[in-house]
């Protein structure tokens, strides 16, 4: 593969990333296709304009896959087993500012079904662009986020914080300060 899955697959090997959630990969169909490099792309998108998510792959994890779960073009999940772990992830794309609220709260319904399929035990990753901003401090969300958010809150930040309640998870990206 040329072009931007090439470039992808690159950095991965430079950075040594193992697995990778894209978003907005823009590609219509549900595949698996090689992007050089020894990466694999699981990807899922029905319009070739807008949204697409995917989860790349070093190639010696493939053959731990066990499943493959496309829920829509902004929702999809692989499991996989590594030393004994099953590992859970999921890839989001969440509908942007100004799209309408039934969008957002369809995308949300379809993350929450995806979490409640997990089997007790079993490890979750979530690597999305959630398209909110969780703001800065932590206040009243301690056990949710560290207090290195950017901005202020939004509706979709806010909506990415009452997620993270709901399933007992982090937003892991506000525990360090960015560059």
């Amino acid at each position: 593969m040329t072009g931007k899955g090439r470039e992808l697959a690159d950095m991965m090997e430079r950075r040594k990333v193992d697995i990778l959630c894209v978003q907005e990969t823009r590609w219509k169909s549900s595949k698996a296709r090689s992007i050089g490099a020894g990466f694999k792309l699981f990807y899922y998108g029905v319009d070739s304009k807008r949204n697409g998510v995917g989860v790349v792959l070093k190639e010696e994890f493939v053959k731990n896959v066990l499943e493959v779960k496309r829920v829509s073009d902004r929702v999809r999940s692989l499991k996989l087993e590594i030393e004994g772990v099953m590992l859970n992830v999921v890839s989001g794309y969440a509908p942007q500012v100004g799209c309408e609220l039934e969008e957002k709260e369809r995308f949300w319904s379809e993350l929450d079904e995806v979490m409640e399929s997990v089997p007790t035990g079993e490890r979750v990753v979530i690597g999305a662009d959630f398209n909110g901003h969780v703001g800065e401090g932590n206040t009243g969300d301690e056990e949710v986020m560290g207090k290195f958010g950017v901005k202020e809150r939004n509706l979709e930040g806010q909506m990415v914080v009452d997620f993270a309640k709901r399933m007992d998870m982090g937003v892991v990206n506000t525990y360090f300060q960015k560059r």
